[in-house]
């Protein structure tokens, strides 16, 4: 039996219904993330990576990209991937906490905060402020507010796969998820979530200047997301 989150995320998963929509996630969250970037020069950590199928279009938005994931499966997986590309890096949270400070202009954590405890989610704030250069930013994306449910998350993405082409696959995969590790890791563990108002004063206690998001980073706008600015 799985019995953490940092377990599951460690193998492969039924989060993905298909090939079609992995690569439809990845690609349009990194055009999102390459909208943010300050400038060519900017170097930006995306902490919680995941697969990053789509990071080298990022790269071609900066001057370098920090993937971290906490799998040791996924960021050997990031590392063959990216092998050929100079400009992208595979840390660990570790290599990530023992970065000199002030050195990074953007900082994104999207579908990272809902799998962290409370304890976990604050010491990483207090890291990604230490590391943001005066003025850089912090995009905290896809945190679940108290009231959203799976059945809110479901509708969400056969909306999104019926844009995308995959709909039949995405019914079949719900399905599935029925039945998955994931579905019983959720009851289990359940999803971190926060209102608006607290998670802007978690911010805030962190050191950010914070604000919340006209949209959410991909396609669940039932889900928040946050800018702080260092």
């Amino acid at each position: 039996m799985v019995a953490s989150w940092r377990e599951f995320w460690d193998r492969d998963t039924p989060i993905y219904v298909n090939a079609r929509h992995k690569a439809r996630h990845y690609a349009g969250l990194a055009d999102e993330i390459a909208a943010l970037v300050p400038h060519p020069d900017a170097v930006v950590l995306d902490h919680g990576s995941g697969e990053a199928l789509s990071a080298a279009r990022v790269a071609l938005a900066c001057g370098r990209l920090l993937l971290c994931d906490a799998s040791p499966r996924q960021r050997d997986a990031l590392r063959r991937r990216f092998s050929d590309n100079p400009k992208i890096a595979v840390l660990s949270p570790e290599e990530v906490a023992a970065l000199p400070p002030a050195g990074l202009d953007l900082v994104v954590a999207n579908s990272l905060a809902q799998y962290l405890t409370a304890a976990e989610l604050d010491a990483c704030l207090l890291t990604w402020r230490r590391l943001l250069k005066p003025g850089g930013r912090l995009v905290l994306a896809d945190v679940i507010p108290p009231h959203l449910g799976a059945l809110s998350d479901a509708a969400a993405l056969l909306a999104f796969a019926r844009r995308e082409g995959f709909l039949l696959a995405a019914v079949i995969g719900l399905a599935r998820t029925l039945v998955s590790d994931y579905r019983s890791l959720r009851r289990r563990l359940g999803l971190t979530r926060s209102g608006e108002a607290a998670m802007l004063a978690r911010l805030a206690a962190a050191g950010f200047a914070a604000e919340r998001m006209p949209q959410n980073l991909g396609h669940n706008q039932g889900r928040m997301a946050f800018v702080g600015r260092a």
